[in-house]
């Protein structure tokens, strides 16, 4: 039973962290929100732990894309401004 409502909270954390980084998506928060909440719903069905922890190594993948995308949008607003060319 402890290792389910680690489980559990580890889902809910990692859902919270990506709403977070959802709020600078590019496509905006309206765009981002309903497909998360998608994605998570389309896995609320599992029972098997290790199906649950493959989701959530998924979405800390994903997370880890998200931030990517926003260093490179950092990076990119940085050149422009400052680029001599």
């Amino acid at each position: 039973m402890a290792t389910s409502t680690r489980l559990r909270h580890d889902v809910i954390r990692i859902y919270k962290e990506l709403l977070y980084l959802g709020r600078e998506y590019p496509l905006g928060y309206d765009y981002f929100r309903p497909r998360l909440h998608k994605a998570f719903m389309s896995k609320a069905g599992l029972q098997d732990e290790e199906q649950i922890r493959k989701g959530i190594e998924q979405a800390k993948y994903i997370k880890k894309e998200v931030e990517a995308l926003y260093y490179l949008k950092r990076y990119r607003a940085l050149r422009q401004r400052y680029d001599k060319t």
